[in-house]
């Protein structure tokens, strides 16, 4: 990313930051949890609010490491399914993004799947989906508090302190860089191209260094489609038994599922 496009990412968030709380406190409420908190485990709290909407979320290890998520929906249920080949930041901030699209969007899915990535794509519905994701994760009351804790504890460091922020709210760098600058936190008003242009390998580094959990930079490669098929095949018997399906077509059933699990994971 460059300060350009950071540029129109703050702009955005300046304009829609009151309607965006609204959201964020709606969603709140409807999973029965208080907005001045921050989240500590969101796909326990997610899970149960996508089901509510009729969408089961999984999480499984896609060939393609572009794709943070994939949003299918059908006529009965609904799919989100999370790469887990991705770092565990990333598969974090992705079933947010998701969250948005599935309870807010204005305007309906443009196919019936949609994929989500970590880029931040210059589309309206992308930046409200980011805006959220963000506001969701790193309420404002505790990131600023939070953000002033890891400051001082870095001695002024902004990278070191955007990195401990990062590590406390489980959150990509890039998400962590721009709530900062939403929120104005930053000592200089001006982007830092020092802090746009860090590495990968350097953020790992600086985990290291700074004894925080680095295993959240890694992808958990956690599957459960295993549990998906075993839950369709309870279901599947049943519904045989009971004459409102009959083999030839349970059968069919698995055998599309089997061959859409090998090419996300290009099998």
């Amino acid at each position: 990313m460059n300060a350009e496009h950071l540029r129109k990412i703050i702009e955005y968030s300046d304009v829609h930051r009151a309607d965006m709380e609204t959201k964020v406190k709606n969603f709140y409420s409807f999973a029965g949890m208080s907005s001045d908190k921050e989240v500590l485990n969101i796909m326990q709290i997610v899970r149960p609010s996508f089901q509510k909407k009729g969408y089961l979320v999984l999480e499984i290890p896609f060939a393609d490491k572009e794709i943070g998520a994939l949003c299918y929906k059908g006529d009965a249920l609904g799919y989100i399914v999370l790469n887990s080949s991705l770092p565990k930041v990333n598969v974090t901030f992705a079933v947010c993004h998701e969250l948005y699209h599935v309870f807010y969007q204005k305007s309906k899915f443009r196919t019936e799947v949609e994929f989500a990535s970590d880029h931040y794509y210059e589309h309206e519905e992308e930046f409200a989906a980011n805006l959220f994701a963000g506001m969701l994760l790193m309420p404002e009351v505790s990131f600023r508090f939070m953000y002033s804790k890891f400051k001082e504890e870095s001695e002024g460091n902004e990278r070191d302190t955007i990195i401990r922020l990062m590590n406390y709210y489980q959150v990509p760098y890039m998400a962590v860089l721009i709530r900062c600058y939403e929120l104005g936190l930053p000592d200089t008003g001006s982007i830092s191209e020092e802090l746009l242009n860090v590495e990968r390998d350097s953020i790992k580094e600086r985990f290291v260094d700074l004894w925080l959990d680095d295993s959240i930079l890694e992808a958990t490669k956690k599957d459960d489609y295993g549990h998906l098929e075993a839950v369709v095949k309870s279901l599947g018997m049943e519904y045989i038994r009971d004459e409102y399906l009959n083999e030839r077509t349970f059968k069919k059933v698995i055998h599309n599922m089997k061959v859409l699990y090998a090419e996300i994971k290009g099998e």
